[in-house]
């Protein structure tokens, strides 16, 4: 359901007429990983939480996907989310090292053991691209907006390349990117002011595509020309992405195509696959 704005009156692709770029986040909103990360999240963190309650002699809690995901964890970068929920639990763990094992109790051991299951489940199930975002990534692209991703994640590269969206990307900053530039991750801005930067337009210039109520804050914050909320899960989110900043919120991309979501001429898949290669950061994993 489209909200706050009425899409049909704005100007090109349900955007204003002043925007000339399109920042997307990934997971959630060009592709279902999100539901992949929040299941890594709750096997990582789950069996975290037995063996601790099985040590303590005390009643285990849960990672719940519903509550504990969205709030502490979604769009944030990985050992950020790890730090955020095990606060709200009261517990405190050492930092450790970049290089810890998953099996460590650590900071950096517990978001290691989120990535290796992520990483397992994508390969063994693949990932599903939404089909109305593909199709404004192709919309976006024939009508000259130019487009980039701008994820926490640090498996960014393999997921555009496993989905082929790779071609209809033009820049990307990531998780790798993040720790490179020592960016602040979101709801810090800094991550999509240099997509902007690297697709050479102002923030004023720029449209951000946001799941998660920390992107969505980061879109706000930064001073970015249009947020656009994209709600996959109900349950009163679309009323969080617009108290977080969202000028309009919708449940796929698709519904800011409008008459156009039919027209061959922007769902095509013939797009020349050799232009608008994403920024190559040398490591695709973290």
């Amino acid at each position: 359901m489209v909200s706050n704005r009425d899409v049909d009156n704005l100007d090109h692709l349900g955007l204003p007429a002043h925007i000339t770029a399109c920042l997307f986040d990934l997971d959630g909103v060009l592709t279902d990983t999100a539901s992949v990360h929040a299941a890594a999240w709750k096997e990582a963190f789950d069996s975290f939480l037995r063996a601790r309650a099985t040590s303590e002699k005390a009643a285990f809690a849960p990672f719940e996907i519903a509550s504990d995901y969205p709030q502490y964890v979604d769009g944030k970068p990985r050992l950020t989310g790890v730090r955020d929920f095990l606060e709200s639990r009261g517990i405190t763990l050492p930092e450790g090292e970049p290089d810890d094992p998953p099996s460590a109790d650590t900071v950096n051991g517990l978001g290691n053991r989120k990535n290796v299951i992520v990483l397992r489940r994508i390969h063994d199930d693949g990932v599903t691209v939404y089909d109305g975002s593909r199709a404004y990534l192709h919309a976006a692209k024939r009508l000259g907006l130019r487009r980039a991703v701008v994820s926490s994640s640090a498996n960014t590269a393999s997921v555009l390349h496993i989905t082929e969206l790779e071609h209809l990307i033009e820049e990307r900053v990531d998780g790798v990117t993040i720790v490179r530039e020592h960016l602040k991750g979101k709801p810090a801005p800094d991550t999509f002011l240099l997509g902007a930067k690297r697709l050479s337009a102002a923030p004023e210039q720029a449209a951000v595509f946001e799941d998660a109520i920390a992107g969505v804050a980061a879109g706000h914050a930064g001073g970015f020309g249009f947020v656009v909320g994209v709600d996959r899960i109900g349950n009163g989110h679309a009323d969080e992405l617009r108290a977080a900043g969202a000028d309009v919120v919708v449940t796929d991309l698709s519904q800011l195509l409008g008459s156009l979501a039919d027209s061959e001429l922007f769902v095509s898949e013939e797009d020349d696959l050799t232009d608008s290669v994403p920024r190559a950061d040398e490591s695709r994993s973290a």
